[in-house]
């Protein structure tokens, strides 16, 4: 582990170099490469600089008390000695998360999308209450929200949603929410009191720029139409609605649900880079997770992650096999128990292939 943390603090002394270096400015994706990298390692250099201080510290403390020969000194001495050896346990915890290979995605905003699958209206419905969820727990650490699309349902549920959420590291908080939610119920409309299973699926995409993703626009088919409200009503007159395919993948974007045709086209342009992106990526995590066998995550955004059952008031995470309550409190706000419990087996599961070599 040393051996690492002595390399990252001289890639760090070698990323300062190179931002001091006015060269580097004819390059702003260059620029943005190290600066970034820079952040990403900087705390771990941080922490490995004061756990050889508190080694030091512990060392001259243990050498001060050999020769120290008054008792309130030597007192003193040993209560310092005590805590600094309390602490470097838990630093080198902390130093061996850190030394994991980061995501690089992790600090970006992120787009988020919903999309109402098996079930018709109860499906729609419950993408709605999922997303209110999201919104309100992201809105609860300070997130900023902004609505990008909505197609609502005729029983006003949500056959489709994409949101955005801005703030620092707001990837890695929201990383693990990607996949098939499946709820169980009795809905309103059941006279038998039947419990019915629906599903919808969420997509967790980092939000990128130009430079992160060049679009052919001769690869790009773009029609522009007029928007309309809930429940079909309320056509715009102008025509704002911006519908984008990208020919290659046929991945199909649309944007309406600003007034201003140029900020839907903007939207749009900046969901499509997301979703290319999110595409490559996960072709990407999926063969690294084929290499390394992982036993937690399989990178396959048509799974099944987490199930909500209603009646027995349980949500079930079928990737980390934990149980939660309190299902009211969870589509409120109490989302946070769920996420860390996802990131804590995350990171367990990497920490145990590093220990095996497989990292």
């Amino acid at each position: 582990m040393k051996f690492n943390l002595d390399n990252l603090v001289a890639e760090y002394k070698e990323l300062e170099n190179k931002l001091g270096d006015p060269n580097i400015f004819k390059d702003q994706k260059k620029i943005r490469e190290v600066a970034t990298r820079k952040k990403a390692i900087e705390w771990a250099v941080n922490l490995y600089k004061e756990y050889k201080n508190a080694n030091e510290s512990l060392i001259e403390n243990k050498e001060m008390l050999s020769s120290e020969k008054d008792t309130e000194m030597k007192d003193m001495l040993k209560e310092e000695i005590k805590e600094i050896e309390d602490q470097i346990p838990e630093m080198e915890e902390r130093l061996k998360l850190e030394l994991l290979p980061k995501d690089p995605n992790d600090e970006k905003n992120i787009m988020v999308e919903l999309r109402a699958g098996t079930g018709w209206d109860e499906a729609a419905l419950f993408a709605w209450e999922l997303s209110r969820a999201y919104i309100i727990f992201a809105e609860g650490e300070g997130y900023k929200i902004e609505i990008v699309e909505q197609n609502i349902s005729e029983a006003w549920g949500v056959k489709e949603m994409v949101f955005e959420i801005k703030w620092e590291w707001a990837y890695s908080r929201f990383k693990y929410e990607s996949g098939v939610h499946r709820v169980q119920r009795i809905p309103e409309t059941e006279n038998k009191w039947r419990v019915h299973t629906s599903a919808i699926t969420v997509a967790i995409m980092p939000e990128v720029d130009e430079l992160d993703v060049v679009l052919n626009m001769d690869e790009i088919e773009m029609k522009f139409t007029r928007s309309w409200g809930p429940g079909w009503q309320h056509a715009n007159k102008a025509d704002s609605a911006v519908h984008l395919k990208h020919l290659p993948t046929g991945i199909i974007v649309l944007c309406s649900d600003g007034r201003s045709q140029h900020k839907n086209r903007d939207k749009a342009f900046a969901i499509m880079r997301s979703k290319l992106y999110t595409l490559a990526e996960e072709q990407r995590a999926k063969e690294l997770w084929e290499a390394r066998q992982s036993q937690v995550w399989s990178w396959d955004r048509s799974e099944k992650i987490r199930t909500y059952n209603f009646p027995q008031d349980r949500v079930t995470d079928h990737r980390i096999w934990q149980n939660f309550s309190w299902i009211p409190h969870i589509m409120l706000w109490k989302l946070a128990p769920i996420i860390d419990a996802c990131a804590v087996a995350d990171q367990q599961a990497k920490l145990e292939s590093a220990w095996k070599g497989q990292v």
